[in-house]
């Protein structure tokens, strides 16, 4: 079916001669269109690749691998507790954390935040915050001294700057002879932090463990404890075990039940998008059916000569096939070459779009990120080659089918 002269002719028929020229530009579309999608596909893949890897490192790096928490979300002797999880195979590190809602009020401004309270000695073992300061360090943060750490998006809202004051307001309340009254506690801010996702930026702010104990009026217990582990995937196995090991006196949890939903949601979008994305180009290789048509009809009689010289229909077949293959091929890789390229320059290709226009397409107060990352998978691009490819194929049957079909005396009566 595919001996050399079949390649040969069908090579061949990739050239146009003037009385083709017609065929050869729907052949160009054809080849275009491939090209366009497989681009197209490729870019977008790596784009929700790039957002799917950015939205975790920055959940994780505010969040934790797994917790541990109180059956009563308390957990007491935290420190007996770490001595019997920080061996344990795969946890890295761990901190203790308490964890709150509040109101914080400053300059006639009040805002819901999540307040978290860190021994600053420890954190750096769990997350990256620390590495995300704008202004101040962790170790500002001083028991007793009642010192927080705003989010970027959070202090801009407030109107407020280093050494400036903050009024936290508990949900937990006092009674007084006045009445029922909600606790209040003045804070200095010692501290800016921005890790560029505007959930935490702007509803999260940071005090010392022990100020947030004596807060929310937790004695010597906190809220639970964080930990770290050497693979971030392997999270669901490993809090199965340990939580077996602890004997289900204790509530162990990791970050896929957390954000379950969301990452699911993520991954959902992102097979839909390559399904849609997927028409695209299979629509454009199925152009190459029009173009194969078009070159049957006007290679009729060439078909009816060679097959009068023995030539057998599946070689017949052969050679059509190889010409939608070419097409397919050189719109691969045109394509495979343009998406490539693309998902590595469109960091810097859409900042460029943005400033030439003054326009910003994700603004941080409706989305998560601001920019558009891109992570290139070679897993996927090789993939969407070879369906490209296998679509290219399979557009050649039928006008591969119909050549072979072609009846020799009845061609060559009229030539």
């Amino acid at each position: 079916m595919f001996k050399p002269l079949t390649f040969y002719i069908g090579l061949r028929y990739t050239r146009a001669k003037r009385r083709t020229q017609f065929i050869s530009f729907i052949t160009l579309t054809s080849v275009l269109g491939i090209a366009l999608g497989v681009t197209a596909l490729i870019a977008v893949l790596s784009v929700m690749n790039g957002f799917e890897s950015e939205l975790r490192e920055r959940i994780l790096g505010m969040t934790s691998h797994a917790t541990i928490t109180g059956r009563n979300g308390k957990l007491q002797q935290w420190q007996t507790l770490e001595k019997r999880v920080i061996n344990y195979p795969h946890i890295e590190g761990s901190a203790p954390f308490v964890r709150g809602q509040v109101m914080i009020n400053a300059s006639r401004r009040v805002s819901g935040t999540l307040l978290r309270g860190i021994e600053p000695e420890y954190e750096p073992k769990v997350s990256e915050v620390g590495n995300k300061m704008q202004v101040g360090r962790l170790v500002d943060l001083v028991s007793g001294k009642f010192g927080i750490i705003l989010g970027a998006e959070l202090a801009n809202f407030l109107g407020v700057m280093i050494g400036d004051k903050v009024t936290i307001i508990s949900p937990q309340v006092n009674s007084t002879p006045a009445g029922i009254l909600p606790r209040l506690k003045r804070f200095t801010v010692v501290g800016v932090f921005k890790v560029g996702m505007y959930e935490y930026d702007r509803n999260m702010a940071i005090i010392h463990i022990n100020d947030a104990k004596k807060l929310f009026r937790l004695g010597d217990s906190v809220s639970g404890l964080r930990l770290k582990l050497d693979d971030l995937f392997n999270a669901p196995l490993v809090t199965k075990s340990l939580a077996n090991k602890l004997y289900n006196n204790y509530r162990v949890s990791d970050w896929t039940k957390a954000h379950q939903n969301f990452f699911r949601a993520i991954k959902t979008e992102k097979r839909v998008m390559f399904i849609i994305l997927l028409l695209i180009v299979a629509v454009a290789a199925f152009n190459i059916v029009s173009t194969l048509v078009m070159v049957v009809t006007d290679k009729r009689g060439d078909i009816a000569i060679l097959k009068t010289q023995g030539l057998s229909n599946l070689s017949v077949m052969g050679i059509f096939i190889v010409l939608g293959g070419v097409i397919g091929i050189i719109g691969i890789s045109l394509g495979t070459l343009g998406g490539v390229l693309l998902a590595l320059n469109i960091e810097t290709i859409i900042p460029a779009i943005e400033g030439f226009f003054g326009v910003q397409f994700m603004a941080a107060d409706v989305y998560y990120i601001s920019d558009v990352p891109s992570k290139l998978v070679w897993d996927d691009v090789y993939g969407i080659a070879v369906i490209a490819f296998v679509l290219s194929l399979l557009a050649t049957l039928y006008p591969a089918w119909q050549a072979s079909r072609v009846n020799p005396a009845e061609v060559l009566r009229y030539e």
